[in-house]
């Protein structure tokens, strides 16, 4: 706005989410509000506006100078590298503009490093957040004051984790491994996160190594064993090569994620050690744990004089790691966990439809506890692994309870118009297109907001949409994709049933939240009703 336009304004209207400098509208009337407030009603807004609206006084505060603000970096990043990672940054973002501080976030997503925090950024920074769920090269931040959580704390409560990270960051210790000093600031590190590096590192295998199995099924189920055909090159690619990587970088990432450069030979080795034993994703996740926690103690504890101590992280540590992590496969875990396996297979290949009911509900719910926390991880990271196992119904179940949420509050946005603000129906839309897309976090603005109303309508939409899945014996050949997974033949079978086993929870989850959901009486705040 020019000065001109200014002073010939009879009344200035401020719709705004965060702090602004209105020292140039002095003198002027003015009305602050927000957008969810604004588009309510918004020729209402503007007439009560126009009655209400105060001279704003000279006494207005100023904006903070850039220099006195807190300065921050920040890095995010999650298992898929989708969602999490982009809407925790986002969220940081808008709360250092509400707090006025600098912030700067690096994410690392499925797509690579975006916003690379440079050396100057880093050096001016007063502390360092890490909103991760998986392990990052912590090299960069020696000396600097560091503070951990998960993108899942980040991005519920980001006013709360910027002032946490000012107030408990500690110190990052130079030349130190990340697993050592990922506890000393809210820390998440520990077995848990561990595995989820190794999940996000093994999804690119398993969703290419799938998706190129369900390709070859395109010319006949079994064209692929005419040897020559593109059928049977297709299988060669997906199923004999993609899929017996699954394993191997699994475990090598886990162990990558504990001891860091050293642990990944080692790991990686116990990986295809256990995948050729049959040992399957739980002894790949069994030796990545062996291989890593074995690489950092030979790591800590093995002392060399300085003239041979490069030979330690390039010589011994992955011999040594590898001997142990190698015997202890074959010798001990490799043919228990087989068994463990194989009998696991089996009863999911042939339990009734009881069991198959019992567990759809199991992992449609687990689905939608937390929305891409922990449980969620966990029942995905389960059902990813038995695809190396030829069991597929179980992936299918869980993608489909995983899309419910975010598709279930853009239905509820729907039947209850009048029950969410404009922004809120805005929002709906979003996750209903974030849901197709098996993108669960677009449903977390609305569970932020009303938990306790939320969760239980996305758990009963995702648990019955579940155990639907596997009553019709959907089987799914990729791990992620969404709705899109239709599109390519054979990725799917019964894909009438899957796809009314979706549209059965989130109707359930859109009527019972719309039902539930209580209105939003909103006030208009004007400039001069602030203390």
């Amino acid at each position: 706005l020019s000065e001109a336009d200014i002073a010939a304004a009879e009344l200035v209207v401020v719709v705004k989410t965060g702090d602004l400098d209105l020292q140039r509208f002095v003198g002027k009337r003015v009305c602050q509000s927000t957008p969810a407030q604004a588009l309510v009603d918004p020729q209402q807004f503007l007439r009560d506006a126009a009655a209400q609206a105060p001279m704003l006084q000279a006494q207005a505060t100023p904006v903070t100078p850039a220099s006195a603000r807190p300065r921050l970096v920040a890095v995010t990043a999650c298992p898929t590298g989708v969602a999490h990672t982009f809407m925790a940054a986002e969220a940081l973002q808008q709360a250092a503009a509400q707090l006025g501080y600098d912030l700067q976030v690096e994410t690392r997503g499925s797509v690579g490093a975006r916003n690379l925090l440079d050396d100057a950024a880093i050096a001016a920074a007063e502390v360092v957040l890490l909103a991760t769920d998986i392990e990052v090269d912590t090299a960069r931040f020696a000396g600097k004051k560091v503070f951990r959580c998960g993108t899942g704390v980040a991005l519920k409560q980001p006013k709360q984790t910027l002032e946490r990270a000012r107030a408990e960051a500690q110190p990052l210790a130079a030349g130190k491994a990340d697993a050592t000093q990922a506890g000393a600031a809210g820390g998440q590190a520990g077995p848990y996160k561990h595995l989820l590096t190794g999940v996000s590192f093994m999804l690119p295998m398993v969703v290419a190594g799938g998706l190129l199995i369900a390709l070859s099924f395109v010319f006949g189920i079994e064209a692929f064993k005419e040897e020559g055909s593109l059928a049977a090159a297709l299988m060669q690619i997906g199923g004999e090569a993609a899929f017996k990587l699954m394993v191997p970088v699994l475990a090598g990432y886990i162990a990558y994620s504990i001891a860091d450069r050293p642990g990944l030979a080692p790991g990686m080795i116990g990986g295809l050690l256990a995948s050729s034993l049959g040992a399957g994703f739980i002894g790949g996740i069994i030796a990545g744990f062996l291989a890593g926690y074995a690489a950092r103690a030979l790591n800590r504890w093995l002392q060399l004089p300085a003239s041979v101590e490069a030979l330690k992280p390039i010589l011994l540590i992955p011999l040594l790691a590898s001997l142990f992590t190698g015997l202890v496969m074959i010798y001990v875990v490799g043919q228990p966990v087989a068994g463990m396996l194989i009998g696991l297979t089996s009863f999911l290949d042939s339990m009734g439809s009881t069991n198959a009911i019992l567990l759809g509900l199991l992992l449609g719910g687990m689905m939608c506890v937390d929305l891409g926390g922990p449980i969620n991880k966990a029942a995905y990271a389960f059902s990813v692994g038995l695809l190396a196992s030829q069991s597929y119904a179980p992936m299918a179940a869980t993608m489909a309870a995983g899309m419910v949420p975010p598709i279930g509050m853009a239905i509820a946005t729907l039947l209850a118009r009048r029950k969410f603000a404009q922004s809120e129906r805005e929002a709906g839309k979003a996750a209903g297109i974030l849901g197709l897309c098996f993108i669960s976090e677009g449903a977390i603005p609305f569970a932020a907001k009303d938990p306790f109303r939320v969760i239980p309508a996305s758990i009963a939409g995702g648990a019955l949409t579940g155990a639907l899945s596997m009553y019709f014996g959907c089987k799914l050949m990729a791990p992620h994709g969404g709705l899109f997974v239709l599109l390519i033949p054979n990725a799917i079978n019964h894909a009438l049933l899957y796809l009314l086993a979706i549209v059965a929870g989130s109707v359930l989850t859109g009527v019972v939240y719309a039902l539930i959901k209580k209105g939003e009486v909103l006030e208009l705040v004007v400039a001069g009703e602030k203390a």
